[in-house]
């Protein structure tokens, strides 16, 4: 495994384990699976409400905490102060964690300027290790960089992928002093990304997979991966990607995919603010439902 250095001196894994929609009782197996595989990054958050699982994989991993690096989200309803201050010690507790790693303000909507006035005074009582952002377009990332903080965020999380490659997004970021982490990486599949011709040209060069390949990409440009599965295969290929590297012509081709547009959402769309506001509610009136 690789490392890279926040902004506060802490070292992250530059490749990780995310656990977005996979559901609570396929979390813990998962996990184990994947810290059994060689991650020592797992990314979590209260909106993906397994929260638990996680920290009862981690109790059963048999690995040190301290060679884990942990990362959960605040979402949007527990924004302002008060109530992220106090969301985020019941994420410690569903942790079963003494300290995280890292926490992120998961949404750059509501009130996440109070929001993260919390998260600065837990990292300085040092509950958390690292505090971020995700999603934050470049005007709201540099809102809060020069206007409502007192720590520069350590990383903000978003979507990358080859059809999505966020070149001026990552320029930013590094003016500002925040390292960039990418979700998504494989766009979940969508575009026929698997079967690209160029991917699959650059694979066949260097006897990777496809995934490999997009994975490399990222690792090249200093960027924070997640990759996501349940299947113990399929995490053991993707962490299979520290013995290549991807030429000059092979990066270029790459770039020459970038559409330049989400593969999933605008968060400047007003329409999509709705679908957010309404988005974690249904997900508990249905797990609500299955119990």
């Amino acid at each position: 495994m690789q490392y890279l250095t926040l902004n506060n001196g802490i070292k992250i894994p530059i490749l990780g384990f995310g656990v977005y929609q996979i559901p609570p009782e396929d979390t813990e197996q998962a996990v184990l699976d994947a810290i059994s595989a060689g991650y020592r990054l797992i990314d979590t958050a209260q909106s993906y409400f397994n929260e638990k699982e996680v920290g009862e994989a981690i109790g059963k991993c048999g690995v040190p905490r301290e060679e884990l690096f942990i990362t959960t989200k605040v979402w949007i309803e527990n924004y302002g102060y008060d109530k992220c201050k106090s969301s985020v010690l019941e994420s410690l507790e569903k942790l079963g964690l003494d300290y995280i790693d890292l926490v992120l303000l998961h949404q750059p909507f509501a009130d996440y300027y109070g929001a993260y006035k919390a998260l600065e005074e837990l990292y300085e009582d040092g509950i958390i290790k690292a505090i971020g952002v995700s999603n934050f377009y470049p005007d709201r990332l540099t809102d809060i960089c020069l206007f409502g903080r007192k720590i520069i965020p350590a990383i903000n999380q978003v979507e990358i992928n080859p059809f999505n490659a966020q070149y001026p997004a990552q320029a930013n970021m590094e003016k500002n002093g925040v390292q960039i982490s990418a979700w998504a990486p494989f766009g979940e599949g969508k575009d026929n990304i698997f079967t690209n011709d160029t991917l699959v040209g650059i694979g066949e060069k260097h006897n990777k997979t496809v995934a490999q390949v997009i994975l490399r990409w990222l690792l090249q440009r200093s960027i924070v991966v997640l990759s996501k599965s349940t299947h113990k295969e399929r995490m053991e290929e993707n962490i299979d990607v520290f013995d290549f590297v991807l030429d000059e012509d092979d990066m270029l081709e790459i770039m020459n995919l970038d559409k330049s547009e989400s593969l999933f959402f605008n968060h400047q769309d007003p329409e999509v603010v709705e679908l957010f506001n309404d988005l974690v509610g249904a997900i508990k009136k249905q797990m609500h439902n299955e119990k």
